[in-house]
């Protein structure tokens, strides 16, 4: 417990990382940049979405908190599967420029309620 703050503060910046990388790339990806098929634009958002998940379920473990236990927790997991779905659509499975920018924009609204259902401590996120 004594690493407990340690833990949450670098989640929450990985997690700023990530979107603010997410957005980038999205931006990219609707602009049809060249610098989205850069090595480390493929290679980095792996990385930090790794330490985000391991510093996740760090403290998942930490605080013995388990989503079949905790409806907000169970609500974050689940959203953050649909986050990855519309993720890759915005970055590369996307058909068209706009389809793309769609699934973005979907995409942030999902990170947007978890953030909320971390805050609030419910699945009703910002709502509650």
């Amino acid at each position: 417990m004594e690493h407990y703050f340690l833990i949450k503060q670098l989640h929450m910046t990985a997690a700023t990382l990530s979107i603010s990388f997410f957005v980038l790339r999205a931006w990219w990806s609707v602009r049809e940049s060249p610098y989205i098929n850069a090595r480390w634009v493929r290679i980095l958002p792996h990385l930090i979405d790794t330490a985000l998940l391991g510093l996740g379920v760090t403290l998942m473990v930490l605080l013995s908190l388990w989503p079949w236990q905790l409806p907000w927790l169970g609500a974050k997991l689940l959203a953050l599967l649909a986050y990855i779905g519309f993720g890759t659509i915005a970055i590369k499975r996307g058909p068209t420029p706009q389809a793309r920018a769609i699934a973005a924009v979907v995409a942030v609204a999902i990170f947007a309620y978890m953030v909320g259902a971390a805050v609030r401590h419910s699945p009703l996120s910002w709502l509650s």
